[in-house]
């Protein structure tokens, strides 16, 4: 992705356009160096026109000479390529580093910059790539354990069905989805077993009548839609063989270190989008319950990226934080109708409970979408 990223951005305080309008100056790397910084300037907005001419691909870091801190970044420059590199700076001294895709790390002369500046960005502190294996670690640990107690729910689930006790079925359905949807931060390592535990019906041919849908959802709608236990038993019998088959493949399942970042934004980006609007309600009336266990597991990822946030936008880590306990508390506020997560009072969109929790979402969702930047790797930044 040829983009320019600001330090601003990464950092979690929104874009800057600094200099973006203004003249940049012509700057060129090769073999030989990166980049030819004039020695003495103004603080205040700086803007350079980044050419490759190194017949490699390289990463172009703006940072203190010591490399502590990085103040913008062109995060892959083809060869031959231009690119604008622009940021605001207060007074200090700077330096290019050029990361090539053979290896090499070229630094410029550093550049001294005097005077005072409105808007300076603040820098952030780059990420090694290994730096995320200590949390990947820990979540993998989590998921590990988090899988038999899923397996347990599931079987419960089915036994209940298999004795033809739908009322305890559809008490113990609930229990079993949330220990699921805890583990919302690892969907995309579980393949196509997340289909089959948790797919709905949306594009199905047939939708909810399609003859290839199960688990979960498959399994609510028949419940709260008069399915017979004869009809609703091959669901669960099958749901049970689907955790079990991921309980035994998770230790060969992968977690992408850039994943977590990004998953940390995008669970409850699709609970504001599925959750909230009750779209993946199929009768059980559970999706603020859903919500609430969602929250968990981004609570989770959090925690095990916290020791790479708190060194970098400390005041980022205490708004997502304070924002996943506003959320969870609006959860818990009482509301008219049935007991949280026990009927269609919980999932109504457009209530008043509900417009205070997508509000509150949407403020933690702006700050959960400054991680996947704040915590890319920089190798050699």
């Amino acid at each position: 992705m040829l983009a320019l990223v600001l330090a601003a951005a990464a950092a979690g305080s929104g874009p800057a356009a600094a200099g973006d309008g203004a003249s940049a100056r012509p700057l060129t790397v090769d073999a030989a160096g990166c980049g030819d910084l004039p020695a003495h300037r103004a603080a205040g907005p700086v803007s350079f026109d980044v050419t490759d001419r190194s017949q490699l691909f390289v990463a172009v870091y703006l940072t203190d000479p010591g490399g502590a801190k990085v103040y913008a970044e062109i995060p892959w420059l083809v060869p031959a390529g231009t690119q604008r590199l622009s940021t605001t700076l207060a007074a200090g001294r700077y330096t290019l580093r050029c990361v090539f895709s053979d290896g090499t790390v070229r630094d410029s002369r550093p550049m001294a910059l005097s005077g005072r500046a409105a808007g300076a960005v603040a820098g952030y502190r780059p990420l090694p790539d290994l730096a995320m294996t200590a949390p990947v670690t820990a979540y993998r640990a989590w998921l590990k354990a988090a899988l038999p107690p899923l397996l347990a729910a599931s079987r419960t689930l089915n036994a209940d069905v298999a004795r033809g006790d739908l009322a305890a079925a559809r008490r113990d359905w609930l229990p079993a989805h949330l220990d699921y949807e805890r583990l919302g931060a690892a969907y995309n390592s579980f393949g196509d077993f997340d289909a089959a535990i948790d797919g709905t019906a949306d594009g199905l041919p047939g939708g909810v009548r399609a003859p290839g849908w199960t688990g979960f959802h498959a399994v609510e709608y028949g419940l709260w839609h008069g399915r017979p236990a004869s009809a609703l038993r091959p669901l669960t019998r099958g749901l049970v063989a689907e955790v079990r088959r991921l309980t035994e493949d998770f230790p060969s399942e992968e977690v992408d270190p850039g994943d977590l970042p990004l998953r940390a934004h995008e669970i409850l980006e699709n609970a504001l989008q599925f959750q909230l609007t009750g779209a993946a309600d199929y009768g059980s009336g559970t999706t603020l319950a859903t919500l609430g266990a969602n929250i968990e597991g981004t609570s989770e990822v959090v925690s095990v990226l916290a020791p790479l946030i708190a060194p970098r936008d400390p005041a980022l880590l205490l708004a997502i934080r304070s924002g996943l306990a506003q959320v969870t508390a609006d959860l818990r506020q009482p509301h008219q109708g049935a007991a949280p997560g026990n009927g269609p009072a919980d999932s109504g969109s457009g209530s008043l409970r509900t417009l205070r929790v997508e509000g509150d979402l949407g403020a933690l969702l702006e700050s959960l979408s400054s991680l996947p930047g704040l915590l890319a790797p920089r190798t050699s930044a």
